[in-house]
């Protein structure tokens, strides 16, 4: 194994990931606008920027979503146990004592056990709740004339919140996270340049030098 500075992140990935964060952050703001914690906007507005934000963010989902199965990029979202329990041990004591990141990411891993666990759950789960129920939402008009419309919206309404609330906490959970280590601006320039440092094996260095050089920066070269 050696290291060099690779294009990990393409330019889709890095593209999809800063316009999510935006959306995100407008979703945010006009969503809790309407539930009446922040005073930000206005409803009537609050309701249109909302609703162009998430259908937006769903399109975008959904694309994102056929390139991660068409490249084999969803690979790198399937959590494994192993390395969970030493990575959970370093962010939450060994990052305090300048203790070594426990995993050493690789041209086929890019994240750590604990990231994949968390985004595996973010994305197969906490979104499509997010998702349906806000489609439910949407789309209340046409079914409030069922039985128990009352009740069902009710229902939709708590799921819908109760996962905003986890991509808040996502959300929080991550900055605080890029501020640790080696620092912000070490850990968000990847995905502005899309080159990081790995662990490349002897084969693959030697596929991307013959068949992708420009994904790899020379020896000594800055990240």
């Amino acid at each position: 194994m050696s290291k060099r500075i690779v294009k990990v992140y393409p330019r889709f990935e890095r593209i999809w990931h800063w316009t999510q964060v935006l959306l995100i952050v407008i979703l945010m703001l006009t969503g809790f606008s309407l539930n009446g914690n922040l005073g930000l906007v206005p409803f009537g507005p609050a309701v249109m920027f909302h609703t162009i934000a998430a259908v937006l963010l769903l399109a975008l989902w959904i694309f994102a979503t056929f390139w991660l199965f068409t490249t084999g990029t969803w690979k790198q979202f399937i959590p494994r146990i192993e390395g969970m329990i030493e990575t959970a041990k370093y962010y939450a004591m060994g990052v305090f004592k300048g203790e070594k990141h426990p995993y050493r990411k690789v041209y086929m891993r890019k994240h750590n056990p604990l990231q994949a666990a968390t985004y595996f759950v973010l994305k197969w789960m906490i979104f499509p709740a997010i998702w349906i129920s806000g489609l439910f939402y949407l789309t209340y008009n046409m079914w409030e004339g069922s039985a128990n419309a009352g009740f069902w919206i009710a229902i939709v309404a708590n799921i819908h919140l109760l996962a905003a609330y986890v991509i808040v906490v996502f959300v929080i959970a991550h900055i605080y996270l890029l501020t640790i280590g080696h620092g912000f601006r070490h850990h968000v320039k990847p995905m502005v340049s899309g080159f990081e440092e790995v662990d490349l094996t002897d084969e693959q260095e030697a596929y991307l030098e013959a068949n992708e050089p420009e994904r790899l920066k020379p020896r000594g070269a800055q990240a």
